[in-house]
């Protein structure tokens, strides 16, 4: 069943105003990814915008994009002007489709698991036209497809995608129990330096603010919400440090906060790296972006009965920067 639509009174609020209630199968999805569904051919942006204006209502009230609905919630959805369909954004060129295809590394009816590349957005949006959430859906025009989680634009590897809302909910769940439980992940990364024999837990909270121009900045702060990160050192590469990292939280910018805290920055980080060290090494050995790849995650869906193991291959570029850099 899909959401419906709940015709207003005549001249009860501006024409084109659409009052939507919420279905069972759309309980638990974020407002914006509501929006998103409604408002087909909508950039993200739009979305965002009508929602902090005030212009979308929840059962009456002003809500957040992050809002997450349940059935029978009534949403007041705004007349929006769109590009005509002749002035549509065309979709995802087919070669990106292609690779974008190339990377998917599982799939079954719950969900599937893209080995993202580097470079390339979760979602769409800030001037990025096709993310990965988005050129997934033009490849699979017409079927369920929500992210779960997000991974930064630069960093590579492991994204999930749901299929079905069930599956959505439930990783969603997953994901906020405490201490890693629900969702064991672990990265990897090239530190700067030598770091100690060991596993290295960072315990530390993490504050995100905004620089000036809206770019985000993330930084140890007692104000900011409980982090945990473990780095255990796997090889030790040209005086540099290839390490595994299991994260207990998932917070912004997580791993390279924390490497950075510890005063071993990730290897090719522009924002919170060594910039003498990044040149160096993108001149050495071609090391060109940053040097974090989600490498596995594990978990289990059914309520503990379907166990999922899901894992993605170093991306080549950042194994053949180990291979450079020797023992």
């Amino acid at each position: 069943m899909n959401a419906s639509d709940v015709t207003s009174q005549p001249g009860a609020d501006k024409p084109g105003v659409r009052m939507v209630r919420v279905s069972e199968d759309r309980a638990g999805q974020r407002l914006d990814n509501f929006l998103l569904g409604q408002l087909k051919g909508a950039p993200r942006s739009l979305v965002y915008k009508i929602v902090r204006s005030g212009q979308v209502r929840v059962n009456g009230g002003r809500a957040k994009a992050e809002r997450k609905l349940e059935a029978g919630d009534e949403v007041r959805i705004p007349p929006v002007r769109l590009e005509s369909e002749g002035q549509q954004k065309a979709g995802p060129p087919e070669a990106f489709m292609k690779r974008l295809e190339e990377a998917i590394v599982f799939e079954d009816e719950y969900l599937l698991a893209l080995n993202k590349p580097s470079g390339v957005a979760s979602h769409g949006g800030s001037g990025i036209s096709h993310g990965a959430i988005e050129t997934l859906r033009a490849l699979r025009p017409g079927k369920m497809l929500e992210l779960v989680h997000r991974l930064d634009r630069d960093t590579s590897g492991l994204l999930i995608v749901a299929k079905k809302r069930s599956a959505l909910t439930e990783l969603q769940a997953l994901l906020r129990e405490d201490h890693g439980a629900g969702i064991i992940k672990h990265y990897l990364t090239l530190l700067v330096g030598r770091m100690p024999d060991g596993v290295m837990t960072v315990d530390a909270p993490l504050h995100v603010g905004l620089r000036q121009g809206g770019e985000r900045h993330v930084q140890v702060n007692a104000i900011g919400k409980p982090s945990v990160s473990h780095f255990t050192v796997l090889e030790r590469r040209g005086g540099h440090s290839f390490c595994q990292v299991r994260i207990e939280t998932g917070r912004t910018h997580q791993i390279r906060v924390h490497a950075q805290y510890i005063g071993h920055p990730v290897a090719g980080d522009d924002k919170y790296g060594d910039e003498v060290v990044s040149r160096r090494l993108r001149e050495q050995v071609g090391l060109k972006r940053l040097f974090l790849h989600a490498a596995s995650l594990e978990f289990r869906l059914d309520g503990g009965k379907r166990p999922y193991l899901l894992s993605a291959p170093l991306a080549p570029e950042l194994a053949q920067v180990l291979e450079r850099l020797g023992r």
